[in-house]
């Protein structure tokens, strides 16, 4: 990707988006985005409990509990399937290895229309979520070097499942932004953006936090320095 195409993503996406567990915002605010294993590495997770997370999904929600740090939750991955993976996995990649390579990260995505695609999804649906809302360029501009871009939804295998593989996280500079204008409408050449291994200073990149259920607003938490 040149520097006019990303000045061009970050026009056609100023806004980035990550949906989080009902409460989780106080947490995030303090530590950060963080990913999987950065926030088992905070709470203190080590041996067989730590791995089970890492390296197989998660068919529900983890609470983790700290006594100085309090509660959070590893979000599920109800999306997605071993058995769907197992038939989208290239280079001899495994399903173990891909949720590794998940939990690396922390994912936004650039487009609200999937946002609420993901909030109206059958496992989340009528459930209510803590949504951040983060300006694009600024964080970019700060974390340029940790970020990764995927032109696919990478924690989801329903259906006819995209095929993906350890070359799905590109860089920046290696994203093939033109090859995906060509084929899609603004707002969908990138589908995500994940930090390695998350923002610890999150909060100076948020627009606004905002509770939500399926696509109502049902209460604004807070509004960040980009608001």
């Amino acid at each position: 990707m040149t520097d006019e195409e990303l000045q061009e993503l970050t026009r056609d996406c100023p806004t980035l988006y990550h949906m989080a567990a009902r409460g989780s915002w106080p947490l995030i605010r303090r530590h950060g985005l963080l990913g999987t294993r950065a926030l088992l590495d905070l709470f203190d997770v080590r041996g067989e409990r730590r791995e089970a997370i890492l390296a197989r999904r998660r068919p529900e929600g983890v609470r983790l509990e700290h006594p100085d740090l309090g509660e959070a939750t590893v979000r599920d991955q109800k999306p997605m399937s071993d058995k769907g993976l197992e038939t989208c996995l290239e280079d001899g990649m495994t399903p173990e290895a891909w949720y590794r390579l998940l939990n690396e990260r922390a994912f936004l995505s650039l487009s609200r229309k999937r946002l609420l695609r993901l909030l109206e999804a059958r496992p989340y649906r009528g459930d209510e979520h803590d949504v951040i809302e983060v300006a694009t360029a600024p964080l970019i501009e700060a974390y340029r070097d940790r970020i990764t871009l995927a032109p696919i939804n990478t924690g989801f295998t329903a259906r006819y499942p995209a095929p993906r593989g350890a070359d799905t996280f590109l860089s920046i500079e290696d994203y093939p932004y033109a090859r995906w204008r060509a084929k899609r409408a603004r707002g969908e050449r990138v589908v995500e953006l994940a930090v390695s291994p998350g923002v610890p200073d999150i909060a100076r990149f948020v627009r606004r936090v905002v509770r939500m259920r399926e696509a109502e607003e049902r209460a604004l938490l807070w509004t960040g320095p980009e608001g």
